[in-house]
């Protein structure tokens, strides 16, 4: 499915662009959703995309997890430096 420009996606939600078929429209909320136009738009876009959550359609976007430090295996690390 083609990616959606922030545009694309309004018009699609707002329905002043019809969308290409019921994937297309779900995945224009789940878009304003994912990049946060869904809350700082008209209170409709809000109230619409917090109900489509609720029904399960779109949900929150997940947060990116910061890089974990490689595991050494329970071993201390040697030291390059003197004390």
């Amino acid at each position: 499915m083609k990616k959606l420009t922030n545009i694309e996606a309004t018009m699609i939600a707002e329905g002043a662009q019809e969308a290409d078929s019921d994937e297309q429209y779900i995945q224009a909320w789940q878009h304003l959703i994912d990049t946060g136009l869904a809350w700082t738009l008209q209170g409709f876009f809000g109230r619409t995309a917090t109900a489509m959550i609720s029904q399960g359609l779109c949900y929150y976007p997940v947060k990116k997890q910061p890089k974990k430090v490689k595991s050494t295996g329970g071993q201390t690390p040697k030291s390059t430096g003197e004390r």
